[in-house]
């Protein structure tokens, strides 16, 4: 809940700033929770619900309330004006699969801070809270346009595999062979920033080595930070 209310209030932030984060041509009708608004029009028209059907019809939104209790479902359209703006939230569940560019393994014994840059690749699982500020723009001539933008942010558990440089120094002087690339599984927990052309995450987890020398492996299950990459291909 704590982690939800971070990433809602982070991604509030980010919206509001000066810094483009992403453009929508149009806003996609679907289910949406009505997240702030800075316009008392709306709030007014809005009253206590919070999750509405909506659709951009040019310049307006059509609202259609989703409460089950409700007869009839309260509908109201809601025209665009600069000066204000409409923040949209759209939470569900999010399948990615990333590349991890490095990781950061912490001191070992006499082994200091590692760099891990070998290839590794992971599938995300976790919950996404999609972001929509939908305000007008001012145009030539006086004419007003919609503006949509919009981030991504997300927190979720991931697996995947990857490899690392095996020698006597990380092995306890217990390997045989002088160096190798071991083969690991790995596991853990990310934050993901989707900018809708590509997705960062922060990442930490823990790697298990597979073979006869994961047992005298210094990093076998110790924490480790990273960074997950991947591009939106959708």
């Amino acid at each position: 809940m704590r982690l939800s209310l971070f990433c809602a209030l982070l991604g509030t932030g980010l919206l509001t700033g000066c810094a483009a984060v992403g453009h929508l041509p149009t806003l996609e009708p679907g289910d949406y929770q009505l997240f702030q608004t800075d316009d008392p029009i709306l709030a007014a028209a809005a009253g206590q619900e919070r999750a509405f059907y909506v659709e951009q019809a040019h310049d307006s939104l059509l609202f259609v309330s989703q409460t089950e209790t409700q007869a009839t479902p309260q509908r109201f359209s809601y025209g665009l004006h600069r000066g204000h703006h409409v923040i949209l939230l759209d939470r569900k569940f999010d399948l990615d699969v990333f590349t991890i560019p490095f990781k950061a393994r912490l001191p070992q014994g006499p082994v200091p801070v590692q760099l891990n840059t070998n290839f590794n690749a992971a599938l995300y699982f976790g919950r996404r809270l999609d972001f929509y500020h939908v305000n007008s723009r001012s145009l030539l001539a006086g004419r007003q346009e919609p503006q949509i933008r919009t981030v991504g942010l997300g927190y979720g558990v991931f697996t995947g595999l990857g490899s690392t440089i095996i020698n006597p120094d990380v092995t306890r002087q217990q390997t045989q062979v002088a160096e190798y690339e071991g083969f690991v599984v790995h596991a853990g927990a990310a934050a993901i920033y989707d900018a809708r052309i590509f997705n960062l995450g922060l990442a930490v987890g823990a790697d298990q080595l597979l073979g006869p020398d994961g047992r005298h492996w210094i990093y076998q299950r110790k924490p480790w930070f990273g960074v997950l990459f991947g591009l939106d291909l959708n």
